[in-house]
């Protein structure tokens, strides 16, 4: 008898002239790829970006990165080290769903945290608090992430921050 739970296969199994079930636990690929894509997530709420690349193909396209970035892991790293990459250190999950198929990942929940004021989006903004719904896509080869996407409701964001 088998039985899927969270892309794990579980298979069960019966001795003959036991009363007791034998488990064998083998971690599918889906499985692997959601665990690299949870310690992305931990490794961008710490910015200890020392395992950035492992986690992440050198040709990594960031479709959620501005066109004036550099290209490949190298434009990730960038922002990350920047101010405006700084400035979302610290956001949490209020809410997340992880789904996970063959190289796809997809996370989509509601992030907050507090913006310590300034420009977004070319905007100025107040500091203060704020949670949006967000949407994050990555696509994984050979376990590790090369393609990433982003959608976020920044209008509410910018609603709460007092821009708008």
């Amino acid at each position: 008898m088998r039985e899927y739970h969270s892309q794990m296969r579980v298979t069960l199994s019966r001795k003959p002239f036991q009363h007791m079930e034998v488990r064998h636990v083998t971690q599918t690929p889906t499985t692997s790829n959601k665990q690299v894509v949870e310690e992305f997530d931990r490794m961008l709420n710490t910015r200890d970006l020392s395992q950035l690349d492992q986690l992440c193909t050198p040709d990594m396209v960031n479709h959620a990165l501005a066109p004036s970035r550099p290209s490949g892991l190298a434009g990730t790293k960038e922002f990350l080290q920047s101010e405006a990459g700084r400035s979302f250190q610290g956001d949490t999950w209020e809410s997340l769903e992880t789904i996970a198929e063959g190289d796809l990942v997809v996370q989509h929940g509601v992030r907050g945290g507090h913006w310590p004021g300034g420009p977004f989006l070319g905007f100025p903004t107040q500091p203060g608090d704020y949670r949006r719904e967000v949407v994050f896509m990555y696509r994984l080869r050979d376990g590790r992430i090369c393609e990433r996407w982003a959608v976020r409701d920044d209008l509410t964001m910018l609603r709460q921050l007092q821009a708008l």
